[in-house]
């Protein structure tokens, strides 16, 4: 193998092990974070800002990916999906990816510095969130919960970087958001179940059962009945309460995708949900585009 072929070789390594040949992660994380900012900017936000929340997704999501690999690699082998990690795999050694981790966090760490105070105190919490989320599959029941508090974190800095202050209707997204994820990654995790149970790792599709498509429905309905709320509050306009709904009908569609439990079909209603995160800021982004030019 030439130097080149090694390069190019170390580097899908390293694609891989920040799974960004799987951006469906920073999807998920970046919407949430994308609905705050538009709310806190009143439409415009500063693109700067914009631009620094969007580089630090895809650095913290890829930098999550490093810790949760590096956390499970004695488990994601015995694990069908995902037996052929660069980790488990030996084709990066765990000194390696711990210094990929860092770097990442430090780069996502620098631009944050640009930003207030308090968006900075922020990112710590952040990090320490996404550094423990994969061990709380340990002993956590439901660790999709805390799952929806790492991934909804840029919601109060988005608020925090714009406004220098975090107002209450940043807490009623974050809400939504741990709500959300509580249902998209049920429907991942009902993929892991059988591999799951013979490991001993946790799940909401383990501890909900065999009430768990119940769940993830119930789920996407808090998810909707705040969002719902929280425009009402902010006198959104009919435009968001139109995204709303096109984000109920995606939920209906994730019901039809998993209620047979059949892997790939949940696995589908997972990566689907890009969508239903689009929806809502379609829905957030059209009152505002609506707003700018005078339309009620």
């Amino acid at each position: 193998m030439t130097i080149i072929q090694k390069m190019i070789h170390k580097l899908d390594v390293y694609e891989r092990l920040m799974r960004l040949d799987k951006p469906i992660g920073i999807l998920l994380l970046l919407w949430p974070t994308l609905w705050a900012l538009l709310i806190a900017g009143n439409g415009k936000p500063d693109w700067i800002i914009v631009l620094i929340f969007v580089t630090g997704t895809v650095l913290m999501r890829s930098a999550g990916c490093v810790m949760n690999d590096i956390a499970d690699r004695r488990y994601d082998g015995l694990v069908e999906r995902t037996q052929h990690r660069p980790l488990v795999n030996n084709e990066i050694s765990k000194k390696e990816a711990y210094m990929l981790a860092a770097a990442l966090s430090l780069v996502a760490f620098g631009l944050v510095c640009t930003l207030n105070i308090l968006t900075i105190k922020l990112s710590v919490i952040a990090l320490l969130l996404a550094a423990s989320y994969p061990f709380t599959k340990r002993f956590l029941a439901i660790p999709q919960a805390y799952l929806g508090i790492a991934f909804g974190m840029g919601i109060p800095m988005a608020f925090a970087a714009i406004l220098g202050h975090i107002p209450p209707i940043a807490w009623m997204l974050l809400l939504a958001n741990v709500f959300w994820a509580i249902a998209y990654d049920t429907e991942y995790a009902m993929v892991d179940r059988e591999d799951d149970l013979k490991i001993g790792i946790k799940s909401s599709a383990i501890t909900f059962g065999k009430f768990d498509v119940m769940a993830v429905m119930v789920c996407y309905g808090l998810t909707l009945f705040l969002l719902a709320v929280a425009g009402v509050w902010l006198a959104m306009g009919y435009a968001y309460f139109v995204g709303l709904v096109i984000a109920a009908v995606i939920a209906i569609y994730h019901y039809f995708l998993i209620r047979a439990r059949e892997k790939a079909r949940c696995f589908k209603a997972f990566l689907h949900n890009n969508w239903f995160g689009f929806a809502v800021f379609a829905g957030f982004a059209t009152h505002y585009l609506f707003l700018e030019f005078g339309i009620v």
